[in-house]
């Protein structure tokens, strides 16, 4: 083989050697499989503190790593879904719950929402209603205010042509 092929070669198989270290996933081993749905149901809850919007079942950031294996501890050791859950929250706050519970911190977040289809229907409903008052008011032209507006218009087209 060519030196320059067998070079092209290693650097092939040591690019993809380390995107296969990459993809490595935890492996935690559960006595049953409905203990195993509710710990990736728990960590599907959970939101990265460092990824924006991506739960620590799908992030690759150590702190994730960290989450998971409190979870995986604190499950192995017969602690409620709460009770984890509860843990999580007070370490690294609300934030890192996907459906933050309804409290005075939180009340903004779940009635925002609400609030802008209210203000946007209000809107709507007097904007038509002051439309229909305006149309409803508004007075056909009198035969004299007909005649003098056609005579302006005959007398633009014709100063057009």
């Amino acid at each position: 083989m060519k030196p320059l092929f067998r070079f092209a070669l290693l650097m092939l198989l040591s690019l993809s050697a380390g995107v296969a270290v990459g993809q490595a996933r935890d492996v935690y081993e559960f006595d049953s499989p409905e203990q195993e749905q509710r710990f990736q149901s728990l960590i599907a809850e959970l939101r990265c503190p460092k990824c924006q919007n991506q739960n620590i079942a799908d992030s690759n950031a150590p702190i994730s790593k960290d989450m998971r294996e409190a979870v995986y501890r604190m499950m192995s050791d017969g602690a409620s879904d709460e009770k984890i859950t509860s843990e999580l929250v007070s370490r690294f706050g609300e934030f890192v719950r996907y459906k933050p519970k309804v409290d005075e911190r939180t009340i903004m977040l779940w009635a925002t929402p609400a609030l802008v289809v209210f203000i946007g229907v209000l809107v709507i409903a007097l904007t038509v209603r002051r439309s229909s008052k305006k149309a409803a008011t508004e007075t056909p032209l009198s035969d004299q205010e007909r005649a003098r507006a056609d005579e302006l218009l005959n007398r633009h087209d014709k100063n057009d042509h």
